[in-house]
């Protein structure tokens, strides 16, 4: 059995590397990030506004906790989300912990050619949504965000393909 969490910051490239993994390994996807996404919807608010709310709001972080907690427990699939690794270390689940990082200019840039959108204007957006993130993972669960200590494997993307980040992955796995 084979459980990969991988973490990180926004545009980092967990999204293209988890995809990649999942065609290369076989293994189930789950992305956390898109139900955050179809909540903020439900609730009529940008991702920004809705990630304000959660500070007051826990138990829509604990709903999707409990939700990939769950699909970690089953195994062998891949699961990104800014606490992946953090929800497999704290509940004892055997997983591969993997933390994507790159550059603030580097996530931004990248963002922006995803999404559209001014890049200062858009730097300003994500910043705000990693402080508020940071406050809530402190908050609620007593986590650092900046500790990287729990990761098997940090990976810094600025400098890499997403094939060359799977690579690292993959090799690290013994695949």
């Amino acid at each position: 059995m084979m459980t990969i969490t991988i973490s990180g910051l926004p545009g980092t490239g967990k999204t293209t590397v988890a995809k990649l993994l999942e065609q290369r390994l076989g293994l189930r996807y789950f992305y956390s990030g898109e139900i955050f996404r179809q909540l903020a919807q439900k609730h009529n608010m940008s991702l920004e506004e809705f990630g304000t709310y959660c500070e007051s709001h826990r138990e829509i972080d604990e709903e999707l906790d409990r939700y990939q907690l769950g699909i970690l427990r089953q195994g062998d699939v891949i699961v990104e989300g800014r606490l992946s690794g953090w929800l497999a270390y704290q509940n004892h689940i055997r997983a591969v912990k993997v933390l994507l990082q790159a550059d603030i200019q580097i996530r931004i840039s990248r963002i922006v050619k995803r999404e559209q959108g001014d890049i200062e204007k858009r730097k300003k957006e994500i910043l705000k949504r990693e402080k508020s993130e940071a406050k809530r993972y402190k908050k609620y669960y007593n986590i650092d965000i900046k500790d990287t200590s729990i990761y098997d494997v940090i990976i810094d993307t600025g400098d890499k393909t997403p094939e060359q980040i799977m690579e690292i992955i993959v090799s690290h796995l013994g695949k």
